[in-house]
């Protein structure tokens, strides 16, 4: 009889009982088959997959239901590890939020600051840009660092915890803060880093807070959203988090005012894929905001 086996998996996996039910049958049938049929030749010596019981072979394919194959797991290991990052370099995305009033100092002194790093101190390290939010959470400087690797990365902090220099300024600068906050990011392989310009005009900085495994189909619906937006404007840079805030993406983008921003977003609807991408990547969105920012004069996009 079927049933007792059949409620007793149905309980433990939580599945309906009629799907439980189908199940067991279509497995005892396949059983059956094999053993009536006498011509059937003499097998090799058996797997370890054929050596299971029936118990673990269904324990086996619920788990691959519910939480996929292990080749699958895998191969999107794989995937996350070696495809989805350009995995050249590392980036820091850096924010402060500065005592209101405060900002033109503060400007000040990470403006000899933030060059002496490059110039002297760490020569792994190159300042992407830095801004300073006009739209968003006002009285928040914004600062992304571009690193040759984690040696760079780790080696930069060393050296500025050890230069004199660095912890003057560094000092002065903390006194004009309220808070502060580090994320570590990679880029994205199809969306690199944009070299340093002077285009005028602002910036926005998009973030995303994904729902958890999602960043793949995330990546892969942007690989064609991009596309499409490059027909109308130039990609600054797209990162997601690997320490810090997790299962998160950030885009930059770069326009000459606002007015053209709204064109521009508009155009892009008239792309084939476009729409699409929209479509299906705001189902994976859990909280998202966007940031006006002007470039500081010492800012390598600006």
């Amino acid at each position: 009889m079927l049933r007792p086996f059949t409620t007793k998996l149905a309980a433990t996996i939580r599945v309906p009982l009629h799907q439980a039910i189908a199940f067991q049958r279509q497995v005892h049938s396949s059983a059956t088959r094999l053993q009536s049929n006498d011509e059937t030749p003499v097998s090799p010596p058996a797997s370890e997959e054929a050596k299971k019981t029936l118990p673990q072979k269904a324990s086996h394919i619920v788990r691959s239901i519910l939480h996929g194959s292990e080749q699958v797991r895998q191969e999107t290991k794989y995937t996350l590890s070696k495809v989805l990052a350009r995995g050249k370099y590392v980036h820091e995305l850096a924010t402060h939020s500065v005592k209101p009033g405060c900002m033109e100092e503060y400007k000040a002194v990470v403006g000899e600051l933030y060059p002496l790093i490059v110039r002297n101190l760490s020569p792994g390290a190159k300042l992407v840009g830095s801004w300073e939010t006009d739209i968003g959470e006002l009285d928040t400087a914004v600062h992304i660092w571009e690193y040759k690797g984690y040696p760079a990365l780790s080696a930069a902090y060393l050296t500025y915890r050890s230069d004199p220099e660095y912890q003057r300024l560094h000092r002065k600068m903390l006194s004009l803060l309220r808070s502060r906050k580090s994320q570590i990011m990679l880029e994205f392989q199809f969306w690199p880093t944009h070299p340093p310009a002077s285009k005028g005009g602002l910036y926005e900085l998009r973030s995303y807070m994904l729902k958890s495994g999602t960043l793949l189909e995330w990546e892969q619906n942007w690989r064609i959203g991009v596309e499409c937006r490059k027909h109308h404007e130039v990609p600054m840079g797209a990162w997601f988090s690997q320490l810090g805030d997790l299962n998160q993406v950030h885009h930059l983008w770069q326009y000459p005012d606002l007015q053209v921003r709204k064109e521009v977003r508009e155009s892009a609807w008239s792309e084939n894929g476009w729409p699409e991408t929209v479509l299906n990547t705001v189902p994976l969105i859990q909280k998202m905001s966007s940031r006006i920012m002007l470039p500081m004069s010492f800012s390598s996009l600006k």
